[in-house]
């Protein structure tokens, strides 16, 4: 099954690109970074195009913007795994951190999952749109967490003690008085989200950096292990045991131990036969 899909599939070398793209033609949506998928309402979806009729849909919060909501969402899609037997283990606290890299392998894995059921082909008479309206109005899920927080707490500054919604901008000196302040914090909220932004590139950038240089050394030794002089000896068996092991919650480091202090005892074994 899909579901165990080892760390050298060639599901975790799709791009973000690609993903994004995926996403957005698949459910109709216009996502520019994998991390606002971080709800899980995205995932929850993909599922119900995939198996319709196992996700509450009703029960998926496509406005979550706390992680409390959002993990709400991802208890909602282990419940749909486990129905479907589907041993997936989610990094609920790592998602719900709108971490780029492990949203993204998420994403990937989820992806290579719809990709291996029905052949990879989509339901045409699935309406991505009507099944996450409420009420006739489509919830906006594009928004990111970081975002959703500020304007939440914007609009909470407005609202008075008796739950009252007070304009601050009526009349001449209101409008006088936002027009000074909301240019001056536009400036500054502008310079700190374009240094948010930068940093956060340059913070992806190392990420993706770090995981290209380990993917490209453990492809190194794979290959090392493939070659037809080494392939069938104990140790390249028991290298090849831990590349594969499509079980990350169980270390195959076992295994491998197995395999190489089988062989020595094999070898033992021949060495007395040829004594006697």
């Amino acid at each position: 099954m899909a579901a165990s899909i080892g760390m050298m599939d060639a599901a975790y070398f799709v791009g973000r690109g690609e993903i994004l793209s995926w996403i957005n033609a698949t459910l109709h949506l216009n996502l520019s970074k994998v991390e606002e998928a971080a709800s899980g309402a995205v995932q929850c979806q993909m599922m119900d195009m995939i198996h319709p009729g196992v996700v509450p849909m009703h029960k998926v919060n496509f406005d979550a913007k706390t992680e409390y909501d959002m993990i709400q969402n991802y208890k909602i899609l282990q419940e749909v795994f486990n129905k479907l037997k589907i041993e997936k283990h989610i990094e609920v606290n790592k998602l719900v951190k709108g971490r780029p890299l492990d949203n993204l392998e998420f994403l990937q894995w989820l992806k290579r999952y719809c990709d291996s059921m029905n052949g990879g082909i989509m339901n045409e008479n699935y309406n991505p749109v009507e099944r996450r309206c409420k009420g006739g109005k489509e919830r906006n899920i594009k928004g990111s967490y970081k975002s959703s927080k500020s304007l939440q707490a914007n609009n909470l500054s407005n609202v008075s003690d008796n739950g009252i919604c007070i304009d601050e901008s009526s009349g001449p000196k209101g409008r006088h008085k936002s027009e000074m302040s909301g240019g001056a914090n536009s400036v500054g909220e502008i310079q700190g989200l374009r240094q948010e932004i930068a940093d956060l590139k340059l913070s992806v950038d190392d990420l993706e950096k770090e995981r290209d240089f380990y993917f490209g050394k453990l492809r190194d030794i794979e290959i090392l292990c493939q070659t037809p002089e080494v392939e069938d000896l104990p140790m390249s068996m028991a290298i090849k045991k831990i590349l594969y092991a499509v079980d990350a919650k169980v270390s195959a480091l076992g295994e491998a131990q197995e395999i190489i202090t089988k062989s020595g005892d094999d070898a033992d074994a021949d060495a007395l036969d040829v004594h006697d």
